[in-house]
């Protein structure tokens, strides 16, 4: 009798533990808006090409599983699309082409000038791990508040330049030296360029990135479903050029998602 009250006691315990356990478990999307931007660097390794960067509009989006081993804390795995990079608009830096270094002779400079639009695009697919801390609300527990850090690896899928625009073209930041169409001849007049193009820069970048991913986010439960919003951001580690011509960058972006989660 006792053997046989021990082992219902048991498959009991093992039913129930059963039923906690997957009810640790959800799984879900979010998707949203990314707004990433360009750091420069530091040092020697910043130039002109590598400042004046600001944040430009993007996508994001993700699916993930989260374990949670308490009331207060979970592990969340995500593979997530994010798209990265940044903008300049306006006077800027370019490097000299290489069809119109012969207009310089020996005396080429680093960069020219011009005003014109430029966009970085970059695509990477990430796989971030965050250590997350929620605390449930309301009376009926319906609410429930949470923030989440943790580290990332990133791969580049695709990395391109947009420029836009038409200008004259200066040899100084200040504007006071225009380029001569004809150096030889500066009655001519001077240079104009058309800047309409977009270039394939991945093999300029690095393929991989290592960095840290945050949000705090809020949630309402209804019975097994959540759907939840959230904001917070990513910012990379490693400088994603692999050479110092074009300067430093790290990049990084500011997100806002809106999800859905499903206990299993």
């Amino acid at each position: 009798m006792k053997k046989y009250i021990l082992s219902l006691g048991m498959a009991a315990v093992l039913f129930y533990t059963n039923s906690i356990s997957a009810q640790q478990w959800s799984i879900g999307a979010r998707g949203g808006l990314s707004i990433p931007n360009l750091t420069a660097g530091s040092g020697s390794a910043n130039n002109s090409l590598s400042k004046g960067y600001s944040s430009r509009l993007g996508a994001g989006f993700g699916v993930f599983a989260e374990y949670q081993t308490s009331k207060l804390f979970s592990i969340q795995i995500m593979i997530e699309y994010s798209q990265q990079g940044g903008k300049k608009n306006g006077f800027q830096a370019f490097p000299v082409p290489a069809q119109m270094a012969p207009l310089f002779g020996s005396q080429a400079p680093p960069y020219l000038y011009a005003d014109f639009n430029s966009t970085a695009k970059f695509d990477y697919l990430m796989l971030p791990v965050l250590a997350k801390f929620g605390w449930d609300l309301g009376p009926k527990k319906k609410w429930r508040i949470y923030a989440g850090v943790g580290p990332f690896a990133g791969l580049l899928l695709r990395g391109k330049q947009v420029t836009e625009g038409t200008s004259q073209i200066y040899l100084d930041e200040a504007r006071t030296t225009p380029v001569p169409l004809n150096p030889a001849n500066p009655s001519q007049g001077l240079l104009t360029l058309s800047f309409d193009n977009t270039k394939n820069i991945k093999d300029r970048l690095r393929q991989f990135n290592f960095g840290l991913e945050g949000n705090v986010g809020i949630g309402y439960k209804i019975k097994r479903s959540t759907i939840f919003l959230e904001g917070g951001g990513n910012y990379g580690f490693i400088d994603i050029q692999k050479g110092t011509a074009n300067g430093k960058n790290k990049s990084g972006a500011a997100t806002v998602m809106i999800g859905y989660a499903y206990s299993l």
